[in-house]
């Protein structure tokens, strides 16, 4: 049974970075696609970003491109999601998933991932 935990949230001013983290327990996270998802408060769950199992490719949220990186380190089976220029709308629990049948085309649907971690807040002060 895999397992997700991620760290690095915290309280940040509008233009500052953060580098979460999912460390990945119980598989190897390169056979995984891992999503980060977030949800802002009174708002629905979002898609953020994404990476591919084997790290085939990357995907963001059109409202993150530019400011937000994910990357994998296989060795740490850990995967990173760094923050830059975070914004006030950036606010939210911030939640890695993973999973190892997503479709490329289903990437960015929270309902399609099995495994999720407990989240961590990030808040962005104006």
């Amino acid at each position: 049974q895999v397992q997700l935990e991620e760290s690095g949230g915290g309280l940040v001013p509008a233009g500052g970075s953060l580098r979460l983290s999912c460390k990945v327990s119980g598989r190897t996270s390169s056979s995984y696609t891992v999503g980060w998802f977030r949800q802002p408060p009174g708002k629905e769950r979002e898609f953020v970003a994404a990476t591919r199992r084997f790290g085939s490719s990357t995907h963001y949220a059109d409202s993150v491109k530019g400011r937000f990186t994910i990357s994998r380190d296989n060795a740490k089976n850990t995967v990173y999601l760094q923050m830059n220029s975070l914004k006030a709308e950036d606010t939210a629990v911030y939640r890695c998933a993973a999973d190892q049948g997503i479709i490329l085309s289903s990437i960015r649907l929270p309902d399609q991932y099995d495994h999720w971690g407990q989240g961590t807040q990030v808040t962005v002060s104006s």
